[in-house]
């Protein structure tokens, strides 16, 4: 079982910067996909960003693409998200999400292990 813990939620204005961190609690080369969503009160789980286990591939949804940034370190079992001009309604908690297998999309249901979430708050 993978515990994921996510931390580097926070207050910003929009427009600011936030980097989020998901620490594992066992070597991430076990594990081939890690992923980031996001969720709103009252709204669905939305994906936000995956990256493969050797982090040469990444996938955006389309909403982030040119501003937020996945990246992973093996070697620290961390998965990273920098989020830059954040818009207020990006607010959410986000989820890091890891998966067993070789699924690359953005379908929260295929995802194996989650964490608890950190609270991103953007105000205007």
């Amino acid at each position: 079982q993978v515990q994921l813990v996510e931390s580097g939620g926070g207050l910003v204005q929009a427009g600011e910067s936030l980097r989020l961190s998901c620490a594992a609690s066992e070597h991430t080369n076990k594990i081939y996909v890690m992923a980031w969503f996001r969720q709103a009160p009252g709204k669905e789980r939305e994906f936000v960003a995956v990256i493969n286990r050797s982090g040469d591939y990444t996938s955006y949804a389309n909403s982030v693409k040119g501003r937020f940034t996945i990246s992973r370190d093996n070697a620290k079992n961390t998965v990273y998200l920098q989020m830059n001009s954040l818009k207020p309604e990006e607010a959410a908690v986000y989820y890091c999400a890891a998966d067993g297998g070789s699924y690359l999309g953005a379908s929260p249901r295929f995802y194996d292990f989650w964490g608890q979430g950190t609270q991103v708050t953007v105000s205007a």
